[in-house]
């Protein structure tokens, strides 16, 4: 094993651990998540009334929320279990927006009795579920209307959100009758709108298509007599996660927002998630062998698609970093165990020599990394570790046989 000391995780050095808690393992910097969040905090402090809500679908581990509560975030859920462990966490529920095209009516009817600061509708159909709930607790919940500004992102089609015939949010043209007809509705408080046109943004079009759309559909309700107290910008600001790759800055952002709607004295909710997370985490893998074979070199991790799935369900890059300190000098494709073609990291990647043993970093895996990772093959969950300076401490345990043969019961007529 050649690994060097050079890649650090803060004062950590990776390859230490990697050797300690095994691999594959997910490592997050607790100092960069807090760096990110204050950038992002300061960009919009431009705003009176805001509210910054970190998207908990992107890195749900209890000791990455605890951190952000402790910053004074909010949540962005999609999920009752989100719910939960954002109030867990520490996050107040005053705090808390839900979104999700797929609300059950048992997660509605927590999220009520739990007072979250707003549900946000993505259907005249959930509208009057929401409403039928709030009359029989006796509650009456703040809610937003999610408008599909119908405004293509030109991002991969898989995370593209806002387009018409997308399965998200409410038609452009549909969402005013709806405020209309709720707006005096004595079982819910229908006060908010969201947008949010899709994931991993790079330039500032889509952006600024949507925040005109949306000024233009504030006017229009406006002048129907609807008041809108707030309005949710989702998120979707991107990273770079190719080197050379440029990203629109938060403030950057936050300044194309106040531009198209400098009018609105109402308050603003953001829910960054990638911004805050991604360049904040690395999977480490172990190289298990290399092959050759069909005129290509191959470098096969202990990392997979189960752990990593990004690669595979939507062609995500990410860097790979050999840990050996040696010069790049080595074309090869970096592929993972499962038994599936799509489980490849990346093709044609140049790195040193690799050799059984050695470590290698996938980069920029904080959001959407362990969120999506499942037990594909019957491969166990990867554990997680927080540094913070020179300490770091696992997070989420690896996962053993044991507890994923745990949940597995035999039916009465099979004897074991």
């Amino acid at each position: 094993m050649k690994n060097k000391d050079g890649f650090r995780i803060e004062n950590v050095s990776a390859a230490s651990i990697a050797e300690k808690t095994g691999t594959p393992v997910y490592v997050y910097s607790q100092s960069a998540i807090e760096k990110n969040w204050a950038v992002f905090c300061d960009a919009v402090s431009v705003f009176p009334e805001r509210t910054v809500c970190f998207a908990v679908k992107s890195n749900a581990n209890m000791a990455v929320l605890r951190v952000l509560a402790r910053s004074g975030a909010g949540a962005d859920i999609v999920s009752g279990t989100e719910l939960e462990l954002a109030l867990r966490a520490g996050i107040p529920a005053g705090k808390i927006v839900f979104s999700g095209v797929g609300k059950t009516e048992e997660e509605i009817t927590a999220a009520v009795k739990a007072g979250i600061k707003q549900i946000n509708a993505e259907s005249a159909e959930e509208l009057e579920t929401i409403a039928d709930i709030a009359r029989k607790t006796g509650q009456r919940p703040v809610v937003g209307i999610r408008v599909n500004p119908d405004v293509d992102a030109h991002t991969h089609a898989k995370i593209t959100t806002g387009t018409k015939g997308a399965k998200f949010g409410i038609d452009w043209t549909d969402a005013c009758p709806l405020y209309r007809r709720y707006a005096r509705s004595d079982d819910i408080a229908l006060s908010g709108i969201e947008i949010h046109v899709g994931s991993q943004l790079l330039s500032e079009k889509p952006f600024r298509e949507t925040f005109k759309k949306t000024a233009a559909m504030l006017r229009d309700l406006e002048s129907d007599g609807v008041r809108i107290d707030t309005v949710d910008v989702g998120g979707g600001l991107g990273v770079p996660y190719r080197s050379g790759e440029s990203a629109l800055s938060p403030k950057t952002y936050a300044a194309l927002l106040k531009e198209e709607l400098s009018f609105f004295q109402g308050e603003f909710v953001f829910e960054p998630g990638r911004f805050i997370v991604a360049n904040a985490g690395w999977l480490l893998a172990r190289v298990v062998r290399t092959k050759r074979t069909g005129g290509k070199n191959f470098a096969v991790l202990d990392a997979g698609m189960n752990d990593l799935l990004r690669p595979a369900l939507y062609d995500a890059y990410h860097d790979v970093v050999a840990l050996s300190g040696k010069e790049p000098d080595t074309v090869y494709d970096v592929v993972g165990p499962v038994c599936e073609s799509s489980d490849v990291f990346g093709r044609d990647r140049t790195l040193p020599e690799l050799e059984a043993g050695d470590y290698v970093a996938l980069c920029t895996a904080g959001a959407y990394g362990a969120t999506m990772s499942s037990t594909y093959n019957c491969r166990p969950l990867a554990p997680e570790v927080l540094v913070k300076g020179d300490r770091f401490a696992v997070v989420r345990r690896r996962q053993t046989v044991e507890d994923m043969m745990g949940v597995q019961l035999d039916p009465d007529w099979i004897s074991g």
